[in-house]
């Protein structure tokens, strides 16, 4: 293998030179991922070039590439170098899904946020909490604490059952302004939603995207060991709800103790307006969109009544569409004889209910998602009776405020390309096992627990890295007489808890870029609880080692 010496040495010391400088004065995002990206180029020079044979196979339904085990071999190295320009286009051209999608949700929500229905919203919403005050249990609780957990729990059981991720993009714009008017701050909206979900991700009880295909992958019953893993759900629900509600309860009381305070400007300014005054009368235009949307959904329900929603294992059938069409259609009506606004609500409600069968019944991703938010925000802005030349500008004005976290996703996409194109990702994973293999059995656990979750720092796609990971790992565990399903936990934990830090997730950068949360002041605040739930992580592994637990 043929190395330029002398131009590695010269870009190093460049490297090592500017880390000094930037560490000074906190770096701008686009500065952070882009010396990742030098980062992981310079590893490719250093770890040899190495590769597994792979074939496909069909997992729980679907055809997934695998490792074939003891293929691996070393191939030349591929030092990247002038490689980490290239990195970044071709990581826009490999989360383009998401990209659209984000650009696509801020577009639409631009259109909702300017008819005022959402802060409408949530001036009710904090009204009629407010009675709930009267009621000692609740005042003695915080009704506050308690909505805050409600939110919480509910998102986490989503990201648990079917695993939640890029959709917990859309809910941001909803939650963020609602903990502002709270008196919290963006940090306490994201964390009842992105962080919520990623508990529930961690804990997986039926999530068919890493515990599905794990267990598939290692042959062993499918959704087997809910048991304790229903356990460890708990325990960690427990610990991150506690971790969000002390930090809420230290911000309310002092608002400028937020890290993102300054930044936080940008939601309070939208808050100040006078609630009574904008809501109105719907008119002919929403009374059309209203009569349009209940024959359509109809229609729809009509041509599917049975809808079969997967949990876990199981299939049931119900008819969903006809429901949904039902509750518009009723909804609808009750929401246009008290305002505008409340039927533009019911819009979004609507949204999010057709959001949850869609992926649940009908296998949506991206693409389907980022659809129904549009159509969502052009029926909002025609019930407005906005002009189509109004709505597409604010359309427009919607996706260029939303373009800074598009465009932070599509750089953060370099980083995988580098490290797969410099061929180091395989040697790695070849490493870690040779390294495991005169260990015990507690110690291959918890090494197989660490390298997962370094290893999802720069993959952060659950299902690729079970593809990758596991056919290998569960052999491996059979050989020092570990469990599979062990082993599966180690995945499932090292998979979860790094999803709400790494800078190579489109979802975590495209939450912070709808939430304007610099990504700096994220990682200083969320550091403690990752390394809190890193920790309880491995505690919970130990029984799975040292107990004879059910499905393992």
């Amino acid at each position: 293998m043929k190395y330029y010496w002398k131009e590695h040495a010269i870009i190093i010391i460049f490297f090592i030179q500017n880390i000094k400088k930037m560490l000074k004065k906190v770096p701008h995002t686009y500065v952070i991922i882009f010396a990742i990206i030098l980062l992981a180029a310079v590893l490719t020079w250093f770890i040899p070039g190495g590769e597994f044979d792979r074939e496909t196979v069909s997992v729980n339904g679907t055809d997934r590439e695998i490792i074939v085990n003891n293929s691996f071999h070393f191939v030349e190295s591929q030092a990247q170098t002038w490689q980490v320009f290239s990195a970044l286009f071709k990581g826009f051209v490999n989360t383009a899904n998401i990209i659209a999608f984000i650009i696509l949700i801020g577009g639409a929500f631009w259109i909702m946020n300017f008819s005022k229905a959402i802060d409408v919203g949530i001036y009710s919403f904090l009204r009629m909490t407010g009675k709930f005050e009267r009621n000692k249990a609740v005042r003695y609780l915080g009704v506050n604490n308690i909505i805050i957990t409600f939110i919480m729990l509910l998102f986490s059981i989503f990201g648990a059952v079917f695993g939640m991720s890029e959709e917990t993009i859309a809910f941001i714009i909803i939650f963020v302004p609602l903990s502002i008017s709270m008196g919290y701050d963006s940090i306490v909206g994201v964390s009842m939603v992105f962080v919520a979900a990623g508990l529930g991700f961690a804990g997986a009880l039926l999530n068919p995207f890493t515990i599905g295909i794990a267990q598939g992958l290692s042959n062993i019953p499918l959704f087997s060991g809910i048991e304790y893993r229903l356990f460890c759900w708990i325990v960690i629900n427990f610990v991150g709800m506690f971790f969000v509600l002390r930090y809420a309860v230290r911000v309310k009381k002092d608002p400028k103790r937020s890290p993102v305070y300054e930044a936080d400007a940008y939601w309070r300014d939208q808050r100040q307006i006078d609630i009574e005054s904008v809501q109105s009368k719907p008119g002919i235009s929403a009374w059309v969109v209203y009569v349009l949307l209940s024959a359509v959904l109809i229609f729809i329900a009509v041509q599917n009544p049975i809808t079969d929603m997967q949990i876990g294992n199981q299939i049931y059938s119900w008819p969903g569409l006809p429901v949904l069409a039902g509750l518009f259609t009723l909804g609808g009506l009750l929401s246009l004889r008290k305002s505008v606004h409340f039927f533009v609500l019911h819009l979004l409600a609507m949204t999010m209910f057709y959001l949850i069968v869609g992926v649940m019944g009908y296998g949506w991703y991206v693409m389907e998602i980022a659809s129904l938010f549009f159509a969502m925000g052009l029926f909002s802005g025609i019930t407005m009776n906005y002009a189509p030349n109004k709505i597409t500008k604010l359309f427009i004005e919607g996706s260029k405020d939303i373009l800074g976290a598009a465009m932070v996703v599509g750089l953060a996409g370099g980083i995988i390309v580098i490290l797969n194109e410099g061929k180091i990702i395989d040697t790695i994973l070849y490493g870690v096992s040779k390294a495991m293999s005169d260990a015990g059995r507690l110690t291959s656990v918890g090494v197989m627990y660490v390298f997962q979750t370094m290893l999802n720092v720069v993959i952060p796609s659950g299902s690729g890295k079970a593809a990758l990971t596991m056919p290998m790992m569960s052999q491996f565990s059979d050989l020092i007489g570990l469990s599979r399903q062990a082993t599966v936990m180690a995945f499932q934990f090292g998979d979860g808890f790094t999803n709400m830090i790494t800078p190579t997730s489109g979802v975590l950068i495209g939450v912070l870029g709808v939430a304007k949360i610099p990504y700096d002041r994220w990682v200083k605040w969320v550091t403690p609880l990752i390394i809190i739930l890193i920790i309880i992580g491995f505690l919970l592994l130990i029984p799975t080692v040292t107990m004879n637990l059910n499905g393992f």
